[in-house]
């Protein structure tokens, strides 16, 4: 029988202090097991120098190609003209991105954010990406052939996924199930293709509402989500925050982030996982294993 491992990646490292706190108490807890910085945030500088002390940490970039808040905003590391919005910042949304940028310039910013989290001094140990942005979920199919080809190069993983798993739809895709079905199932052939370290499920952090009653029920939600993931590598990525006025003021949901945070902060946590016979590893172990299947 395969063994249950699973990643819990921190998304959005680098975007604001209260993430960067959040983030760095969850891998001296055990909490996550990885992160992924954003690039051309204001706090990713941060984020690199904490990591520099703290090497053995996991530590990927978080392809980003938009931004989502109202007033917290950041844009392009590279020129990337098809990549910005009237005020020069990205798009809000993926769909303004997907139907407006130039495949040129979507290469040209991955090279860039890549490059400057080398330059801050990041090992970089996976890529993914911000709001799935690059997953083309809004029909732009150009879009992760092109990442793929980049990931070979770079000689790093990515967050893609071979099997699609109902329970694990993400919220607000714009085509039917059983394409979005077909076009993770071909995304994974063109991963092998390009010889790119996947994993075999990725589970998406949206709940349904009504698991968002209380702490409570989202603690039990998400804990048995976890506990009955399938067998083989699995990813479960989460957006946790410190609670401080900063995260309040940048998004409504602040408290969602901040409930994430206090449940992979609390040691039960990991236990029940453990006792479940889940087994926790990171993105370089998602690098070995697969380098090793691919050997035999």
């Amino acid at each position: 029988m395969r063994k249950r491992l699973l990643i819990i990646n921190a998304d959005d490292f680098g975007m604001c202090l209260s993430h960067n706190e959040a983030t760095f108490e969850l891998f001296k807890c055990g909490g996550i097991t990885s992160a992924s910085l954003m690039v051309p945030c204001g706090w990713a500088k941060h984020a690199v120098r904490w990591c520099q002390k703290n090497k053995e940490y996991s530590v990927g970039v978080h392809l980003t190609f938009t931004s989502e808040w109202g007033s917290y905003r950041w844009g392009p590391v590279s020129a990337g003209e098809t990549l910005r919005d009237s005020e020069g910042y990205f798009h809000h949304e993926c769909e303004a991105f997907e139907a407006q940028c130039s495949i040129e310039d979507v290469s040209a910013e991955i090279r860039a954010q890549i490059a400057k989290a080398q330059s801050l001094g990041l090992r970089v140990s996976h890529l993914d990406t911000h709001m799935t942005a690059l997953y083309g979920l809004g029909g732009n199919f150009d879009l992760m052939p092109r990442t793929f080809e980049l990931c070979k190069e770079y000689q790093l993983p990515f967050r893609m996924y071979r099997f699609p798993h109902p329970d694990y739809v993400p919220e607000g895709l714009d085509q039917p199930v059983a394409m979005y079905e077909r076009f993770v199932r071909s995304y994974a052939n063109i991963a092998d293709m390009y010889e790119v370290p996947i994993l075999d499920y990725l589970i998406y952090p949206d709940c349904p509402q009504e698991a968002y009653a209380d702490y409570d029920t989202f603690r039990k939600f998400t804990i048995n989500r976890l506990v009955n993931i399938p067998e083989g590598i699995s990813e479960a990525y989460i957006h946790p925050a410190i609670e401080t006025k900063e995260i309040e003021a940048i998004t409504a949901r602040w408290w969602n982030r901040v409930w994430e945070f206090k449940l992979f902060s609390d040691p039960q946590t990991r236990k029940i996982l453990e006792s479940e016979g889940i087994e926790l590893i990171n993105y370089d172990d998602l690098a070995a294993i697969r380098k090793a299947e691919n050997s035999r």
